[in-house]
Formats: structure tokens, C-alpha cells, sequence
């Protein structure tokens, strides 16, 4: 069955809630498909993935249905490219400052005339059921989705410039880095009234600018109140909380008298 794409999952159920995998495990993301996550989202930036791990991932997701997001590292904008090449639906890039790094990284997922992809996208030319390079040159513009990270105070007044960029399909917010943006170093809290104030903000620019938006979810409860504000993208935890969660649950009932 060809892979689903993440835009023709958003068009099916609005906001999608993605599995966050840091492990470079296959196995891990693979479950974490299975288990009715909307997507998965492999992170290079903060978790352990290399490509080899990021190409192995992505075809573990697969198996599970759903698409494959990933996370680049830090400037990484050829990750970008690879990435899409191996199967990725979706990239998310981390620490977009400006509109010259979203020019950066819209010409690395984008092919002409919009952006300066090169062309080899066999691995997901085989996992999306497409067999015409061609059909798949005219569709992946539209199919594959940028976001790209709104995280510090350049971004932040930078943001209608980077809204404006071609290519650039959505925003994701980094709550976390952007509080301690805000506080200039001095807290962490990504449910900050202030900081808060500012994420919805870029949420209504995004939707002005027609762009989709995306925001990092420590806890359900959070990610439950993301979805209520109307969020496209919310990524819900991690896979180290999951397993936690989960064992420390477990433990808990086998344990109890």
C-alpha cells in the first residue's frame, strides 16, 4: 500500500499529533506507528539519529502506515534533501532565524522553480507507490511540507519575512527555547503566560500568511491544549517519556495490593 502523505493526512483529520523518536532504533519508531499516532517525527537534532539510522526509520514508519517527519540538525539543509530522498514527508528546521535561512532551506527540499532540490528521490519514489519520475517531479513541491523553527527573538522579528518565503509551507514552534529566548536565559518554561502570548501570535501570523503551523508538546495536556488553539502539526512527548510512562504505569498496577 503507498505511503500516505503528511498533507493528505492534514487534509483528512485537521491537526495531526506526531510520535517524537529519539532512539535510532527502528523497531521504536515502527511502534510508535502503530500504536495511532498520526505520524512520526525522527529528531537529528537532539536525539541520536545519524542518516543511516534517519533511512532505516523512516521504512520502519512505513511498515507502520503513517508518514515520516524528520527533524534536521542545526544548518544541516543538505540533511534536508537526503531525508526527502529516503522518505520523509515532512522536515522540520531547527533554529530558522531569518528569510536567508529560510531561502537556505526551501532550496534544499524544493525543486525548481522554487527551490534547488537535486534530483534522486528513488527510496521514496518506491515508498510513496510512484513508479514516474516525472508525476513525482510535478506532485513534490506540494507534497513534501517545510517547517521551518521559530525559536529565538530573531525569528521571531523576522517572522512575516520568513512567512513570506516560497517554499516555506509552515512554522513549528520550539516552546522551550523560545522561553528561555524570552527571559534571555533565565527560565525554561514553555507554558509561560508570556511565552505563551507569543506562540499564539505566530500562530495567527502563520494563518494570515496562509501557512500551516506546529508547536512541541511536553504532555498530553499540553498537546490537548494545542490542539484546541487550532495547531496543524502537535508533537506529543517523547519516546523516552513513552517508555517511562508506560513502565511506570505498569509497574504501578503489578505492584499494587
Amino acid at each position: 500500500m503507498p505511503l500516505p502523505s503528511l498533507v493528505s493526512v492534514l487534509r483528512a483529520r485537521g491537526t495531526c499529533l506526531t510520535a517524537w523518536i529519539a532512539t535510532p532504533e527502528p523497531l521504536i519508531a515502527e511502534n510508535a506507528a502503530r500504536v495511532g499516532f498520526d505520524c512520526v517525527t525522527l529528531d537529528m537534532q537532539h536525539g541520536l539519529h545519524d542518516p543511516a539510522s534517519v533511512m532505516r526509520g523512516i521504512g520502519a514508519v512505513a511498515l507502520g502506515g503513517v508518514p515520516a517527519v524528520v527533524r534536521i540538525p542545526v544548518g544541516d539543509f543538505a540533511m534536508a534533501s537526503r531525508a526527502l530522498d529516503m522518505g520523509a514527508s515532512a522536515i522540520i528546521a531547527p533554529m530558522i532565524n531569518s528569510a536567508a535561512d529560510a531561502r537556505a532551506f526551501a532550496a534544499a527540499a524544493k525543486y525548481p522553480p522554487i527551490g534547488e532540490r537535486s534530483w534522486g528521490p528513488v527510496r521514496t519514489m518506491q515508498l510513496s507507490g510512484v513508479s514516474d519520475g516525472g508525476a513525482y517531479l510535478r506532485s513534490a513541491n506540494a507534497e513534501v511540507l517545510t517547517f521551518a523553527m521559530i525559536e529565538t527573538r530573531a525569528a521571531v522579528d523576522a517572522l512575516d519575512e520568513i512567512l513570506d518565503v516560497s517554499g516555506i509551507d509552515a512554522v513549528f514552534i520550539g516552546p522551550s527555547d523560545l522561553s528561555i529566548a524570552l527571559s534571555d536565559g533565565a527560565d525554561v518554561d514553555p507554558m509561560r503566560p508570556d511565552n505563551q502570548r507569543v506562540a499564539a501570535d505566530i500562530l495567527r501570523r502563520a494563518r494570515q500568511a496562509g501557512k500551516l503551523a506546529g508547536i512541541f508538546a511536553v504532555t498530553a495536556a499540553q498537546a490537548k491544549h494545542y490542539r484546541a488553539l487550532g495547531y496543524d502539526l502537535v508533537a506529543c512527548g517523547t519516546d523516552g517519556i513513552y517508555f517511562r510512562l508506560g513502565a511506570s504505569t505498569m509497574l504501578a498496577e503489578a505492584r499494587a495490593e
